[in-house]
């Protein structure tokens, strides 16, 4: 019998972070599951942590890619293996901060089927573990539309989905490496109702390994594109690409005023925009 839920747990050389996101997950008190371990070919020792793992759990189910081919393709490679019903995504950098998340989010799911995917807030940490902030997401759908193209507003580590409408969207857009997430929750946004739960449903790891940090001129020139693609299906368009196009000018500042200035920008986006 196939498992309810697959989590799919896409890495890449995080062999010193994986196993407590892994952890959080086998701490779950819904325990219908597989994990999905999509390895975007890692160098370190990432292939040894995680059959170390599979060894005490054997729903772990482990799939290294020959080469490192980006997010949104290592992704769709896991999606493909999945066999639940409904899909969640852990970030190999990040772990879930609520035993009962997979259990909430599963029983909204099954009441509501109008509802295509649903996620919660995050608890932002730094390398030591220490919390540096913490927020919620828009919660109801009307307002997470309005805030659709000014950021995700679906924090992808929380999420659960129905790998149906997943299918149905095309999964995550092989064509760019940055901001795939983005764009997966901006097209499930047309073709069902969204919900993010007041709970915080996972630790968020803010460091300048962070793909999104590291390279975020990309990740924002990613999200221009994308805004552009969907500007006819959620509202505030002219405004959105205004803040944006800020964003993606602070980019270009010179690294020693642009990394102290990212945490502080990030908690006061997240004031504004929610």
């Amino acid at each position: 019998m196939n498992p309810k839920i697959t989590i799919l747990l896409a890495t890449y050389n995080r062999a010193h972070l994986v196993g407590k996101a892994i952890e959080s997950a086998r701490a779950q008190t819904f325990q219908d599951w597989e994990m999905v371990v999509a390895d975007d070919g890692s160098t370190d020792n990432t292939e040894s942590v995680i059959k170390d793992r599979q060894k005490k759990d054997p729903r772990i189910i482990y799939s290294k890619s020959e080469v490192n081919q980006g997010i949104a393709v290592n992704s769709n490679r896991g999606l493909k293996l999945a066999r639940g019903e409904y899909v969640a995504i852990l970030d190999d950098d990040d772990y879930w901060a609520d035993s009962e998340k997979l259990k909430i989010q599963l029983e909204f799911l099954e009441k509501n089927k109008d509802y295509v995917g649903c996620g919660g807030g995050l608890i932002i940490i730094d390398n030591y573990s220490k919390e540096l902030f913490r927020y919620l997401k828009p919660e109801r759908d009307e307002e997470i539309r309005k805030k659709m193209l000014f950021s995700n507003p679906m924090a992808n580590t929380t999420t659960l989905f129905r790998k149906s409408s997943a299918e149905l969207v095309g999964y995550y857009d092989e064509s760019t490496r940055y901001s795939a997430d983005r764009d997966f929750w901006l097209k499930m946004g047309k073709i069902g109702k969204l919900y993010n739960f007041p709970l915080y449903f996972a630790y968020y790891l803010m460091s300048n390994q962070n793909t999104s940090i590291a390279k975020i001129r990309p990740h924002l020139k990613a999200s221009l594109r994308f805004m552009k693609r969907y500007k006819n299906d959620y509202p505030s368009y002219r405004l959105a690409l205004l803040i944006n196009y800020l964003e993606y000018g602070y980019s270009f500042l010179p690294a020693f005023f642009r990394n102290p200035a990212h945490k502080f920008l990030a908690r006061l986006r997240r004031l504004i925009l929610g």
